[in-house]
């Protein structure tokens, strides 16, 4: 009974208990509300015109169709580049900005932890007051750097930024200096070396961590806007969400439901691997201290 008990109350709890009721009556009808526009926006996507300009408008599409989704499709942009470019464009982003993401992290993470050499505490410390920054307020020493690095219109650019990871880098660091020390050494004594030792000892143990970076990483770059509109001038380079927020609106209810095809086509993605991975993020959290 005290098993169970605890398995059910526990920060991220495998089973019902009754202590979970009182937060099911506060949760439920927020989540009813959050859960308002998204049922909006799916019902929007599969409407014809015809039903999109009814008023009162209705819940429940009667005559659902792809026709938007289709049309979404043959929508070009400013230079007659076409939807499915600026979808390819952030595919690549994504999967190269994520996995760039996760070995760099990893791996900075490691020397932070794990080795000793000057400057160590201090450079972590500026990692951590990094955290404090919001992206707007770096906005123009990054613009600064990106053109005088040569990345301007470059595939670069949507990637190099989004690298530089501060919350991600802590929350890493803190499953690291958990790895026992004695164990990598033991590793050493056998023959194995440092990229041996991050491949089959560190991320083993730290899959919890990476898993909740991937997700950050994933939401951050999936969405990003920034790089397509300050650094990219060819429209072949620029990525779907910027795409997406160039779609024609002006009340017409063609491109109004067009649009909900694109929001869903954007928001998917997130919420999957939200869904997939939100018991690791929490576990996470609760590891590393950030509540």
């Amino acid at each position: 009974m005290k098993r169970s008990s605890y398995q059910g109350t526990k920060l991220n709890p495998t089973r019902f208990h009754r202590s979970q009721v009182k937060f099911y009556a506060i949760l439920i009808p927020f989540a009813l509300l959050f859960v308002f526009p998204l049922v909006f926006m799916i019902q929007g996507a599969f409407k014809p015109p015809d039903e999109a300009m009814r008023f009162p408008p209705t819940w429940i599409v009667e005559r659902p169709t792809l026709d938007n989704f289709r049309f979404f499709m043959s929508l070009t942009g400013q230079a007659g580049v076409p939807a499915s470019r600026f979808i390819i464009n952030t595919i690549l982003v994504t999967i190269l900005t994520v996995t760039l993401t996760l070995l760099v992290t990893a791996m900075t993470a490691y020397c932070f932890s794990k080795k000793k050499f000057a400057l160590n505490d201090a450079l972590f410390r500026l990692n951590r007051a990094a955290i404090m920054f919001v992206p707007v307020a770096v906005e123009i020493p990054r613009y600064i750097i990106i053109m005088n690095s040569g990345l301007n219109n470059r595939f670069l650019a949507h990637i190099i930024p989004g690298l530089a990871t501060p919350v991600g880098l802590f929350l890493v660091k803190q499953f690291v200096d958990q790895v026992p020390d004695a164990l990598i050494e033991a590793a050493k004594i056998d023959g194995a070396g440092e990229l041996r030792i991050m491949w089959n000892i560190v991320f083993p143990q730290i899959q919890p961590a990476l898993a909740t970076l991937f997700m950050l990483s994933f939401q951050a770059s999936w969405g990003a806007i920034e790089a397509s509109n300050r650094f990219i001038e060819s429209e072949t380079l620029r990525t779907f969400a910027f795409f997406m927020g160039n779609i024609p609106a002006g009340g017409n209810p063609i491109y109004m439901n067009v649009g909900a095809a694109a929001g869903i086509i954007m928001f998917l993605p997130n919420l999957i691997i939200f869904i997939t991975m939100q018991s690791r993020v929490m576990n996470t959290m609760g590891h590393s201290g950030i509540k």
